[in-house]
């Protein structure tokens, strides 16, 4: 994957997130972890009372979500319409959760998008991440969102580094990917769109889009 197949335009269809508007000011997704708490408190604000309740400071649910009772929101976060926040799920905030997407048990989000009908509904750790449309990931899979080291995440393209000057970056995941179960996706990991990570794979760098990703070094492109 080279630089330019990490933009946001290479890898969201931005019709499905009410981000559009918000990504629409950058070229790449990292660039737009750093605002999403204000973006999210600026739109909450926005929206219409008739189809959201304000469940507390910050915290706006459309009124035909789902949050378990044990579920556990806090702000700033919208829960979009038909969502599902499930059993003991952990909102830590600044996280945009899309139409029919699902949170589910004992999954934990910190400064996300994520994009309509995302899934992330067994045991994920989602953080400083962007998901695309319909992207699922597996039981157990988990965004790394910092270096061992605790250096500066760097984007890794096939035609040179891209700094992101952040020491948190988790995985920009383009639209209809599957992740599969068990995998750890190391910080600063891009997946481009339709692709497939085989289970329990710790995926590094960035991924084309339309690929089967089976190991380091094993990646093998989806044909018809």
């Amino acid at each position: 994957m080279k630089k330019n197949e990490t933009k946001i335009t290479a890898l969201y269809d931005l019709t499905h997130t009410l981000a559009a508007d918000y990504l629409s000011q950058y070229e790449y997704p990292w660039e737009a972890l750093a605002g999403i708490s204000d973006f999210i408190v600026e739109l909450g604000n926005s929206l219409d009372e008739n189809e959201y309740e304000k469940r507390g400071e910050n915290i706006w649910v459309h009124k035909t979500a789902k949050v378990f009772p044990s579920a556990y929101l806090n702000g700033p976060v919208i829960v979009g319409k038909d969502a599902e926040v499930r059993h003991c799920a952990f909102v830590r905030g600044s996280a945009l959760i899309g139409e029919g997407a699902v949170v589910g048990n004992s999954t934990e989000l910190k400064n996300v998008i994520l994009f309509d009908k995302v899934q992330v509904p067994h045991y994920n750790y989602v953080g400083d991440s962007i998901l695309g449309y319909k992207a699922h990931m597996g039981a157990g899979s988990i965004t790394s969102n910092v270096k061992s080291d605790k250096l500066l995440v760097k984007i890794h393209a096939a035609d040179g580094d891209i700094e992101t000057g952040r020491k948190k970056v988790g995985a920009l995941i383009g639209d209809n990917v599957e992740v599969g179960c068990g995998s750890v996706l190391n910080p600063g990991t891009v997946i481009g769109r339709e692709s497939n990570v085989y289970p329990l794979s710790s995926v590094r760098g960035c991924i084309d889009a339309n690929s089967i990703y089976k190991k380091q070094g094993e990646v093998a492109a989806k044909t018809e």
